[in-house]
């Protein structure tokens, strides 16, 4: 079921046609989690409120996703379900529209890469153009590819769903602000928590993939310095394979951030043709994760088999 998955997301992406005609399932995720955020993080005890509404949100997606792997059609639904939760396509159709952007002009590299990241886009020229938009590829590909297939092979539908709730709650409440600092804690620590393993698996397959027998004593020593206990993984790892800086000082919201790089002796002189390569590395590792789907499900097949 996950092979099919990735392949329906790979044809597919994520067809305008039908999201303009009815919510995507993210988008029904984020009005759930603003709901409670406008119900509950009001008023004092706003650490366990945010605790009470991580749980409501898990017993929500609980709630749809279970009588749907229950269903005659339950594959059928997993399936879908799965293909839609997916990101391969999508993300590399963004990644890609930043390099084709640069190709035109910096403003325009710049307004294509302020889709995707959070920086202030008009302090970036090419080179941090580039590096933004390979730095979200790599993250982006551990939560929205490696992590989803990870918790639909663990827990099926249920299992996907909840993660993709929890990955949407973080991305809304998980905020170091005053604001969210506390309502939003449990949201990102069980994030974190959710991409322990996939983000490490996403270094991983990505320094198999560049083939370089350097890149995984890179990411090793390179993982821990990133700010966030898992994107420094795929970051890394992406970083060395190809032979490229990433991270690095940085501004956000007016304030330039003192982060150290990322394999700081690789080239930091960037165009979009390290964003494509980038890019098509990622597809190598889609087409790793879609062999190892497949032979998963050949074995199990087998073994059901010779049970019966």
């Amino acid at each position: 079921m996950l092979a099919i998955a990735l392949i329906l997301d790979a044809v597919f992406g994520e067809p305008d046609w039908l999201w303009r005609r009815v919510p995507h399932p993210a988008v029904l995720m984020g009005r759930a989690v603003d709901a409670l955020d406008q119900r509950l993080n009001r008023g004092s005890a706003p650490l366990f409120k945010g605790i009470v509404a991580v749980l409501a949100l898990i017993a929500l997606s609980l709630v749809v996703s279970v009588p749907l792997s229950w269903h005659g059609f339950a594959g059928v639904f997993e399936v879908i379900g799965a293909a839609i939760l997916l990101a391969q396509r999508s993300l590399s159709q963004h990644v890609n529209a930043v390099a084709a952007g640069l190709d035109i002009s910096l403003d325009e590299g710049r307004r294509k890469v302020a889709m995707i990241v959070g920086r202030d886009p008009e302090t970036l020229d090419e080179s941090g153009v580039a590096r933004a938009a390979i730095e979200s590829a790599a993250e982006n590909w551990s939560d929205g590819v490696i992590a989803p297939a990870f918790w639909f092979l663990v827990a099926g539908l249920p299992g996907i769903v909840i993660y993709k709730m929890i990955n949407t709650a973080d991305s809304m409440i998980g905020h170091r602000n005053d604001r969210y600092a506390r309502f939003g804690w449990a949201a990102a620590r069980l994030d974190d928590v959710l991409n322990w393993i996939p983000a490490r698996l996403s270094g991983l397959l990505i320094c198999l993939i560049g083939g370089r027998r350097p890149a995984l004593k890179l990411m090793w020593r390179d993982a821990r310095k990133h700010r966030s206990p898992n994107a420094g993984w795929p970051e890394s790892a992406l970083a060395a394979t190809l032979g490229i800086a990433l991270a690095g000082p940085r501004v956000y919201g007016g304030v330039t951030t003192d982060d150290p790089f990322l394999n700081e002796s690789g080239r930091r002189e960037l165009t979009p043709i390290d964003v494509r390569d980038a890019v098509a590395t990622l597809w190598m590792g889609w087409v790793v994760v879609l062999v190892c789907a497949m032979v998963i499900g050949g074995i199990g097949y087998a073994l059901a088999a010779a049970s019966s």
